[in-house]
């Protein structure tokens, strides 16, 4: 059996999880486990979509494969000893430890990410480098050793089919892109921060959805 934990939190963005989980969930005798704090539901940072965790930390204590999401709660999270405890604790007997967007956060709160070059999501690079001691690097990807990081959101599903051929090879992994026919064609060339123009920028930051519930 291959135990893979996809970690979550309060303000998680889904994608992040739902994304690997939806190719590796696929993976020859994978069985996953959303694990948190406390089991139950948590919500994004909108409060609006929810995503259980049916296991506590304590109860996933050597996992195969461990994926850290990004999202608005990463930053608490990174901070939070009782997550970063978990999550170095676990990367000593990972097979791989990975992480999505601002997940890298986490994995830097962890002491994971210490002199490896690693991605995350655009508006966090600079605290990967000053504040975790990574050396952020502007690709979709990027493995260091049993360390895969992922760049924002989407870029996940990259990253656990990326996983996905290492695991079980390059046909497997095909076959599964094939199965959830993963095929990007984006109506837009506007997904690459470092091509984007001032107003777009801002406009993300100033929030362009801001419910709460």
């Amino acid at each position: 059996m291959l135990e893979i934990a996809i970690l979550i939190f309060d303000g998680t963005t889904h994608l992040d999880s739902v994304g690997p989980y939806e190719v590796l969930h696929n993976l020859p005798d994978a069985e996953v486990n959303f694990v948190a704090k406390k089991a139950g539901t948590y919500r994004d940072k909108c409060g609006m979509l929810g995503l259980r965790a049916d296991f506590t930390l304590d109860q996933v204590t050597a996992p195969d494969i461990v994926v850290v999401p990004g999202g608005g709660g990463a930053d608490a999270a990174a901070e939070d000893t009782q997550i970063t405890d978990w999550v170095a604790d676990v990367h000593e007997r990972s097979t791989w430890t990975t992480s999505v967007c601002t997940g890298a956060l986490i994995l830097g709160g962890a002491g994971v990410l210490r002199g490896l070059q690693a991605t995350t999501h655009w508006r966090a690079m600079d605290a990967l480098r000053n504040v975790h001691g990574a050396v952020p690097v502007n690709e979709r990807v990027v493995r260091q050793g049993k360390v895969i990081t992922a760049a924002g959101v989407s870029s996940g599903i990259d990253m656990a089919l990326t996983l996905a051929a290492e695991v079980a090879g390059k046909e497997v992994a095909e076959a599964i892109q094939l199965g959830i026919e993963y095929d990007p064609q984006p109506p837009f060339n506007a997904g690459k921060f470092t091509e984007a123009p001032d107003h777009r920028i801002a406009l993300w930051r100033s929030g362009i959805n801001k419910t709460k519930r």
